[in-house]
């Protein structure tokens, strides 16, 4: 017999919420260790004092769970300092094997002994859509978010700042050898630091937007954010997001995602996004410089984009976000194991 364990936590106590976690943290265990589910002899829960609004067993049942064995469900004492909303689960089944336990969302710091530090990589071209997937992801799974453009950009927007020649490698990378890149985060929300400063409402514009595929071609640029955005991925487990992700920042990513759309479609959301926030811009306009930004990335000579052996491509031309966030869950419940 071999004991399988897994932790959840909720938003907040609501039995949809409960259902959705229960169903989530079931498959993951499914999925990871590779269980029939007439495999399961039995399945223990407990919850958190602040959990009353649903039974998790109930939950599991309706998602198909435990129908060949037993289910219970206790409640927890109250404990100062104790996880909150949190759902825990023991799974006993028959045969003997070395288990995968699941650890999800705020419950992933209880076990770090044995909760998995996963990896994420998505890359793709400009106006993919990369960025808000890969944040929406990050927090669906309670993880780290780390805009690895936004690291380019902050240096495209100091050299522009200065008043550097772009096309200079030489005074481009004398400007930055001594320029400090940091992230901090408040809340869900990652910030860019440039010597200090915030700059996170300057660098979306599509004049910097242009400078960091610039600076992002040099060897010296690159190898430099590439070694701290591999520092932080050891650290914890993380999201990327950029163009080289799964081909040369983390190779060995746990999920590798190539996210790609038609230029024009790209082209209108970059649009939509700019108008939005104050720019006048033209459509044409914004076509245009997608096209040249794909050009530049695409060619460079130092880690260019490209979709990873590895990866999972997908096309979001005709997707909403939450269709192509459904689909990156899926394919992380399947790679992850």
């Amino acid at each position: 017999m071999t004991i399988i364990r897994g932790a959840t936590t909720i938003p907040c106590d609501n039995a949809d919420e409960i259902k959705k976690a229960v169903k989530e943290m079931l498959e993951q265990i499914e999925s990871r260790n590779d269980l029939k589910r007439d495999e399961i002899m039995s399945l223990v829960f407990s919850s958190t004092s602040d959990i009353h609004s649903y039974y998790p067993a109930k939950a599991a049942r309706e998602a198909g769970f435990g129908l060949s064995g037993s289910l219970f469900s206790a409640q927890e004492p109250d404990i100062d300092g104790s996880l909150k909303l949190c759902i825990r689960v023991m799974l006993f089944v028959e045969k003997n094997f070395e288990p995968r336990h699941v650890y999800l969302r705020g419950a992933r710091g209880l076990r770090k002994d044995i909760a998995q530090k996963v990896q994420i990589a998505i890359d793709g071209p400009s106006g993919s859509g990369k960025s808000t997937l890969a944040r929406a992801l990050a927090k669906h799974l309670n993880i780290a978010y780390l805009d690895t453009g936004a690291m380019y950009r902050a240096c495209g927007y100091k050299v522009l700042e200065a008043g550097v020649d772009i096309q200079n490698e030489t005074k481009v990378y004398d400007l930055l050898l001594g320029v400090k890149i940091d992230i901090a985060y408040e809340g869900d929300e990652q910030r860019t630091l440039l010597d200090g400063k915030d700059v996170s409402g300057f660098i979306r514009t599509p004049e910097v937007a242009l400078a960091a595929s610039a600076v992002s071609a040099y060897r010296s640029v690159r190898y430099h954010l590439t070694e701290k955005q591999r520092e932080i991925a050891r650290r914890m487990s993380c999201v990327l997001d950029g163009r080289d992700i799964g081909t040369f920042v983390l190779p060995e990513a746990d999920v590798k995602i190539f996210l790609t759309a038609r230029p024009e479609v790209r082209a209108k959301r970059r649009f939509e996004e700019l108008k939005e926030k104050g720019y006048a811009v033209k459509p044409d306009e914004i076509l245009k410089e997608i096209m040249r930004r794909d050009e530049q990335d695409s060619t460079r000579a130092v880690a260019p984009l490209k979709k990873a052996d590895d990866a999972v491509e997908i096309d979001t031309s005709d997707m909403t976000a939450d269709e192509v966030l459904g689909a990156i869950l899926k394919i992380v419940g399947e790679k992850i194991g």
